[in-house]
């Protein structure tokens, strides 16, 4: 069949161009968000940083940052890359190795690592001596340091009062010591890179000394290479990494340098991942889900057209052809202009993402033609296969019927379409009791396709759940005035048409409600967890960390009965999911102290098990992640601790409260040489008052910290929010962009309505009531739908019934109904007036 534009195909466009405007928007609309969705993804898999601290350092040798996880797929074994929490080291040895390449000027071991100076010197950053051949760092007085000394930037120099051959007490993972001022320095380019001109908060340490005041005795974070003149970098970098061969460390050049710097990298990627990838698959679906239905409207109220053009002669494959060339005139410049806003909402997006911190500000926005394509490609094939869908009976049946069919709408639906309807009806109920049985991922992957199929069902068996909502409206009409009883009527016998307004607004309120509810579900039960677990009476917190003996100190004010100083941090848990085995980051909390004295500060709820047994080689658990692990008391878990060092402690405590407090506990002694910063991050203390305590910190009550930790979860709730704005708004433009269809459709049986006798308010009121029939069958099937899904989800997740705020859900029902009554009312009116009623 030949798709050139007939007469038939451009005279419906340019004639009647009124037709097309609601297929123009809805293909427009999905044309953005398919856009949008692919610029992100585009730029998830472009990203990178360039390298600012090795910027000098043409070649570095590190550690794989990345976990990595090989399954069984069809297509063969699969591996999948997680990012690490913390960063992996290397031998500091391996920089000897590097140094005796060909062409190789220095390697020097690298190390970054958090200092606390005296309580007039506050917090430093501390670095290797070795690495100012690469930064650009000099020396303004005195020299360089050796074991004991110290070089000071000339900012933490004046704050600590200090200068050459002075001595000042700093305090590092290996102890508070006191260190002679060897120098005074003026940081260069890649030591001042997040601090600031001046290198205001750093300090130099002997190399041989640096890793072991960092926590990390003989490893690096990093071999930086520098190259002798005219030597080349790429053979540089292959010499580099065939001296380093076996050893584990990955040799880096240009850009990937960045990603040894920055590991925000890794996490903007899982990001731009999550929302352009997963979230944007399904915004794709619900996009050409939304312009499909549109498309077969558009071409279902030209059915009296169609008609009469089999009447007068027109043959089934001229029919077709017009329809498919409508889509060829309308969908490319749809599509084209869809994708200007869309790549405006990708650079909002991408922006908003910056400046809460999730994707790095180096990152670079990556839009090409590719994303742009493909959203234009999306538009034409749904205008494409809707339309002839939509057309297929039109052109098939004798000419008689097809006009029969045009006056009075076929009451009987597809047979075809039932039978799908039904099964997609089995499968949402049958994945939706998979959900409930499962926990933790495996509910959610389930609820994810519950949504979905339910969704299918809706549009399948649109006009069989149409007629019933009619049906159960019209007896609640049954004593309403003339203009009720009509609207009634109306509903009952045009149920398709009915069904294609209610089906963008089920749409909108399901997606919408799961989203947002099933963060304010979790949400709420975190709070609930944290607020009863935090039983402590102060709660003490400094932003570069505690001091290393902030417990001792707290223990020893008057009236303290327990302090507990806990480490934050994460692990890496692999847990079955789908069928396969991926990488979960989990919350991790090492506490200083014993079971006894953690459970006078924090109550875990404790299921099975005792913290008093939490020591080396021992961790408790939550018991949602007991269950996704299915690891029970005196089993052995496997995890990759925040390095990536693989570990398997055993199971000594399993407890209820590990949403809003960390899901694994285990003893501080167990993260030393895994963690960059040795420093506590929050102190818990039981008894006493708080003025002894403002030394070491912040101090605050458990409610106090409670709501600082649910500010902490804002990202999350913003990218839930957003998703749900972006879903939900695009869902009701397409109920609005529907609902005018409808009605811009009916103007001759509003004309008819006012000429046998019907006053304009008693039409109006009619149109009223057939839009509150349409919004409140929208909300229902909609909230419906939603609970279905969020259930089984919740359930698996949290162990609780979703948590619905009334205000919330109160408000979403009211925009509906404003919706459909605007949407309704406003073109009415207009088609009232234009007939001169």
């Amino acid at each position: 069949m030949s798709l050139k534009p007939n007469g038939l195909a451009r005279a419906a466009v340019c004639f009647k161009p009124a037709s097309f405007a609601g297929t123009f928007v809805a293909l427009l609309m999905s044309a953005l968000i398919v856009a949008a969705c692919g610029v992100l993804l585009e730029t998830g898999i472009r990203a990178s940083v360039p390298a600012e601290r090795y910027a000098n350092a043409p070649v570095v040798a590190a550690a794989d940052q990345s976990a990595r996880v090989v399954a069984d797929t069809v297509d063969g074994p699969e591996e999948t890359e997680y990012p690490l929490p913390d960063t992996a080291r290397v031998d500091a040895g391996l920089a000897a190795k590097a140094a005796q390449v060909p062409g190789a000027a220095a390697a020097v071991p690298d190390f970054t690592f958090p200092v606390h100076g005296a309580d007039s010197a506050g917090a430093l950053t501390g670095h290797g001596w070795g690495s100012h051949v690469f930064t650009g760092t000099a020396l303004t007085q005195g020299g360089a340091p050796h074991p004991g000394e110290v070089v000071l930037g000339a900012g933490a120099a004046r704050t600590a009062k200090a200068g050459v051959g002075d001595t000042v007490v700093l305090e590092t993972a290996d102890g508070r010591t006191g260190f002679r001022v060897s120098g005074l320095a003026e940081a260069g380019a890649g030591d001042t890179v997040g601090e600031g001109a001046g290198g205001a908060a750093t300090a130099w340490f002997a190399d041989a000394e640096a890793p072991v005041l960092a926590g990390h005795p003989g490893k690096a974070d990093a071999i930086a290479v520098t190259a002798k003149d005219g030597a080349d970098t790429d053979a540089l970098a292959a010499a580099v990494e065939k001296a380093l061969t076996g050893t584990g460390a990955r040799t880096l050049t240009g850009d990937d340098r960045g990603e040894v710097e920055d590991h925000g990298l890794a996490y903007g990627k899982e990001t731009l991942f999550a929302i352009g990838g997963s979230f944007g698959g399904i915004a794709t679906l619900v996009a050409v889900f939304t312009a499909a239905g549109t498309v077969a409207l558009s071409v279902g109220q030209r059915t009296r057209e169609f008609a009469l053009l089999r009447a007068v002669g027109a043959t089934p494959r001229q029919i077709r052809r017009a329809v498919a060339a409508e889509a060829l005139l309308v969908a490319p410049l749809a599509g084209l202009l869809g994708c200007l806003p869309g790549i405006g909402l990708a650079h909002w997006w991408f922006g908003q993402m910056q400046d809460r911190g999730a994707v790095p500000e180096a990152v670079e926005l990556h839009v090409s033609g590719f994303p742009l394509l493909a959203a234009v490609g999306v538009g034409l094939l749904t205008a494409l296969g809707a339309g002839l869908a939509a057309g297929r009976r039109p052109a098939k049946i004798k000419p008689g019927q097809a006009l029969a069919e045009a006056s009075v709408e076929r009451l009987r639906p597809g047979v075809v379409r039932t039978v799908l309807g039904v099964a997609a009806v089995g499968g949402g109920s049958a994945l939706a009791g998979v959900a409930a049985s499962a926990a933790g991922s495996d509910a959610a992957n389930a609820s994810l396709g519950v949504v979905m199929l339910f969704m299918l069902a809706v549009a399948l068996l649109g006009p069989i759940l149409a007629r019933l909502c009619a049906g159960l409206f019209g007896l609640l009409l049954r004593g309403g005035d003339a203009s009720a009883s009509l609207a009634a009527a109306n509903s009952r016998t045009n149920a398709r048409r009915l069904a294609s307004a209610i089906t963008p607004i089920v749409l909108a309120m399901a997606f919408a409600s799961t989203l947002v509810f099933m963060h304010t579900s979790e949400s709420h039960v975190a709070s609930e967890q944290l607020r009863d677990g935090i039983t402590a009476d102060h709660v003490v917190t400094a932003p570069a960390g505690l001091p290393a003996d902030a417990a001792d100190r707290a223990a020893r004010a008057p009236g303290v009965d327990a302090a507990v100083s806990l480490l934050d941090t994460q692990v890496l848990v692999p847990v079955r999911g789908g069928g396969e085995t991926s990488l979960q980051g989990t919350a991790t909390q090492g506490v200083s102290g014993s079971g006894a004295q953690l459970a006078q500060v924090q109550d875990l709820d404790v299921r099975e098990g005792s913290l008093d047994r939490v020591g080396e080689g021992r961790i408790a658990i939550d018991r949602t992640l007991a269950t996704a692990t299915d690891t029970g008391l005196g089993d052995r878990l496997s995890l990759y601790l925040p390095d990536g060092t693989k570990a398997a402690p055993e199971v000594v405590a399993v407890y209820g409260r590990g949403l809003g407090l960390p899901a694994v506990t285990m003893d501080r002694a167990s993260l030393d040489g895994h963690v960059t910063s040795a420093f506590a991050d929050t102190l818990l203390v039981s008894g006493g008052d708080a003025g002894p305590l403002a030394p070491l910190g912040e101090v605050t009550d458990a409610s106090g910290y409670a709501l600082a930790q649910n500010v902490d979860r804002e990202f999350g709730a913003w990218a839930n929010y957003m998703m749900a704005a972006v879903l939900g708004g695009f869902a009701a433009v397409a109920a609005v962009n529907t609902l005018v269809m409808t009605v811009l459709d009916r103007r001759r049986e509003l004309h008819t309505l006012r000429l046998v006798g019907s006053t304009r308010r008693q039409v109006l009121r009619m149109l009223g009531w057939e839009s509150l029939l349409v919004s409140a069958a929208g909300v229902a099937l909609g909230t419906a739908i939603a609970m279905i899904t969020l259930t089984p989800m919740m359930r698996g997740l949290t162990g609780e019934f979703p948590h619905v705020p009334p205000l919330l859900y109160a408000a979403f029902a009211a925009t509906a109904v404003a919706l459909g009554l605007a949407a309704v009312t406003l073109p009415a009116r207009a088609a009232l007036r234009d007939r001169g009623a």
